[in-house]
């Protein structure tokens, strides 16, 4: 039987296989309440916006902050496929969001254990709860065969 967390994985991992279409890395974010109901989701837009800042957690922030009326994302949690960057642990931590929970480890730009440790650093103004390696395999298989695409 799955978990909360599986299942909101497996919805984030569908919508990182997205990425593919527009030569974004493949990765997939939800955010969500604590009854599961989804506010927002987004994938990497990088390429497809030339925007520096349109990586997957980025997405489903802003779409989770509109849908809720506000930048207070206060209880929910946001389920991502790759371990998020500084960037976007600095923007989970300015949303308030209360829980992140992500699947593969990112050994080089990893800002929530590997690199850094941004979201339970103790001077962080607000400290978030981490759940990592959620279908850990499933979602560096994705990666993987995207970057084995490349070369």
């Amino acid at each position: 039987m799955s978990t909360f967390n599986e299942i909101a994985m497996r919805r984030a991992l569908l919508i990182a296989e997205q990425a593919f279409t527009s030569g974004d890395v493949p990765v997939g974010a939800v955010v969500m309440d604590n009854m599961g109901e989804v506010f927002g989701e987004g994938r990497n837009k990088r390429e497809e916006e030339n925007d520096p800042s349109a990586h997957a957690e980025i997405v489903a922030l802003r779409q989770a902050a509109k849908a809720k009326g506000s930048w207070r994302l206060d209880g929910m949690t946001l389920v991502v496929t790759l371990e998020p960057c500084a960037m976007c642990a600095g923007a989970i931590s300015q949303s308030r969001i209360k829980t992140v929970v992500f699947g593969a480890w990112d050994e080089k730009a990893g800002a929530v254990g590997s690199v850094w440790d941004v979201l339970r650093d103790p001077r962080s103004p607000h400290q978030v709860e981490v759940i990592s390696g959620v279908m850990e395999e499933e979602c560096a298989e994705i990666l993987k065969k995207f970057f084995e695409g490349l070369r």
